[in-house]
């Protein structure tokens, strides 16, 4: 069951950011005309700072796998990925055709309808 959540939208259209924490659900939208390599984490770290959300094992991120901006994608996966390792998150991912509206009550359907995905790419490092 996913309670507190960190959702991203980073396709390159509507890119936004939501967060619920203690049952509360925030949302962020982002620019896209500039920067976004570097916003993306800044507006995350802000966000959740600023709500007071506790980053851990409980805590999910559930991404937007695509269809996209290649660049946006791959920049939200290695956000997503990021915090996992560093924070023990869950990740999870989801397809835009399957988010109508980036809302609360669009995202809570997602989930209860199981439409989000835990399998997501595991890469091999090699060393």
């Amino acid at each position: 069951m996913i309670k507190d959540f960190l959702i991203i939208n980073f396709t390159g259209k509507n890119n936004s950011i939501g967060l619920r924490v203690n049952n509360n659900f925030f949302l962020k939208k982002l620019q896209t005309n500039i920067g976004k390599n570097e916003s993306l984490v800044n507006n995350i770290f802000d966000f959740v700072k600023q709500k007071k959300a506790n980053v851990d094992k409980t805590f999910s991120i559930i991404v937007n796998i695509g269809p996209g901006s290649f660049s946006g994608i791959r920049i939200s996966l290695a956000v997503a990925k990021g915090i996992k390792i560093s924070k023990g998150a869950k990740l999870y991912g989801y397809k835009d055709t399957d988010l109508i509206d980036f809302n609360y009550k669009n995202i809570e359907l997602l989930i209860k309808k199981n439409l989000i995905e835990n399998n997501l790419i595991k890469p091999v490092y090699l060393s």
